[in-house]
């Protein structure tokens, strides 16, 4: 049976004309002992405040440390907290928002609404305030539109319940009865989600590891495994342990935030792709470059370097001959790799390349017209491409000193269609880092493959790496954190 429990910071904030309900303080319901256990607790969090580390901020984290569902959430609180309002489903509130006004014949260029529990007291915006609600599940809200050409939803802000003038608390009133009758579930999801899926991405990163397409197809196919899946940024790490498991789609590296987000999450018990453990394997082309020289995986001649060996630069050259290739640890996109065609250029980059590392990489040149990548998840194979080299240039990306970039072509296989040794090789290799996904990138030299690194953070984009499967490819991989997230529920 459940509960519902009304929050407040201060006992008067529940008026005595108010709905008959259980009302409890912030202070009480973080301290008092008997909310920590208690199951199935539903939580109408109407604190004076939901800023960061408030009251209001910590009852919200607590309920959901708690397994307690509540509104706002954390992530909710951040969200409204923007300057700009972000939402992958933001398009279809701007169409609506258009349908709605589009004879607006007042002349008016502003427009406010509120919004209590996702109903408005305005019948033209009905539709509008349920969408709002279900992106921003606040209990109360003040919605802004404004006139510059077309209409703007311009702001959206929560209303504390302190605040409320006496006018609107018969709304307030009518829409909490309504509100509590119903069963707490997203009204856009035909059926209950089980589990909490945050999907770390980077809005402003320009070679993302999945494009906007590929997100809401991954949005898309969360529904269909029963899994609430949402978007979340580097500004939501506060919000982190709000959910079940944590997808990094944001370029993975050390000391940097999406390390940070995996450590915290595997800490917390949470299901979390990419792991920290593979993460420091994969980002560390040193590290790389030993574990499959030490496990025979077949792979370009490498040499890890310290400054002091270009004083042997005659050695270096019996074992690596120009042109040769040279790597910083960390690189990824082809940045941070470079070609030396002769000794001059091979002093000159390494000398660069140290200034920012105490090691890098020396590798034997091997060109070839594309590369393979192989995506791996939890050993498996699930797609097969081949990335060919930008035009008029020896990598995949070829970057400019301005910061722009170019592209070469792909080319999509059915994985069974990928010989037999590409498969079993990308598999190896993936074996030694763990079961996470990967994305193997191979040559093929001499009929020969060869491994040039793992990715632990691949690329999955719409119309690439999902060529041949489409939608299936975002469903495998939404199942398989829904089956590992059982499993750690029933340990």
């Amino acid at each position: 049976m459940s509960v519902q429990i009304v929050i407040v910071e201060n006992p008067h904030d529940w008026s005595k004309h108010f709905p008959d309900t259980i009302v409890v303080t912030a202070k009480d319901y973080i301290s008092q002992p008997d909310y920590f256990t208690l199951k199935n607790a539903h939580i109408i969090n109407l604190c004076r405040s939901y800023q960061y580390l408030s009251m209001g901020y910590y009852c919200s984290l607590l309920a959901a440390a708690r397994r307690h569902r509540a509104i706002p959430r954390v992530r909710t609180m951040t969200e409204l907290s923007r300057k700009s309002i972000y939402s992958i489903n933001v398009e279809d509130l701007d169409e609506l928002v258009q349908r709605i006004l589009k004879k607006n014949a007042t002349g008016t260029t502003e427009i406010e609404f509120d919004i209590f529990f996702g109903i408005c007291r305005q019948n033209e915006f009905t539709e509008l305030a349920r969408q709002i609600f279900d992106l921003f599940r606040c209990p109360l809200l003040k919605v802004d539109l404004k006139y510059h050409g077309r209409w703007q939803i311009t702001s959206i802000k929560a209303i504390t319940i302190n605040n409320l003038s006496t006018e609107k608390q018969p709304f307030f009133i009518e829409s909490f009865n309504q509100y509590s009758q119903k069963r707490w579930h997203d009204p856009r999801t035909p059926k209950q989600s089980r589990f909490d899926l945050a999907i770390l991405y980077n809005p402003r990163e320009l070679l993302p590891p999945s494009n906007r397409r590929a997100l809401k197809k991954f949005l898309t196919a969360g529904k269909k495994a029963g899994l609430s899946t949402e978007l979340i940024e580097k500004k939501d790490y506060s919000s982190l342990l709000e959910y079940d498991a944590l997808f990094i789609r944001e370029t993975t590296r050390i000391n940097h935030h999406t390390y940070l987000f995996a450590k915290r999450a595997e800490a917390e018990g949470m299901v979390v792709v990419d792991d920290p453990e593979s993460i420091i394997k994969c980002t560390n082309k040193v590290y790389l470059a030993e574990l499959l020289t030490t496990n025979n995986i077949p792979t370009p001649r490498t040499i890890i370097l310290k400054e002091d060996d270009l004083n042997y630069i005659n050695y270096l050259e019996n074992r690596i001959s120009y042109p040769a290739i040279l790597k910083i640890p960390d690189s990824s996109f082809s940045r941070g790799v470079f070609k030396a065609n002769n000794r001059a250029e091979f002093l000159e980059i390494a000398a660069k390349l140290f200034e920012d590392s105490d090691l890098i990489l020396a590798q034997e040149y091997m060109y070839t017209d594309y590369d393979w990548r192989i995506g791996i998840f939890n050993h498996q194979p699930l797609f097969a491409c081949q990335y060919y080299m930008s035009k008029k240039h020896w990598q995949i990306v070829k970057h400019t000193p301005s910061g722009r970039f170019s592209e070469g072509g792909f080319k999509s296989f059915a994985v069974e269609e990928v010989p037999g040794a590409i498969i079993k090789l990308a598999r190896k290799a993936a074996n030694l880092i763990g079961n996470g996904l990967y994305g193997v990138d191979l040559k093929i030299v001499g009929n020969k493959p060869y491994v040039i690194e793992i990715n632990d953070n691949p690329n999955i984009d719409a119309g690439v790496e999902d060529k041949q499967l489409g939608g299936q490819l975002y469903e495998i991989i939404l199942e398989e954190f829904v089956r590992r997230i059982e499993l750690k529920k029933t340990r």
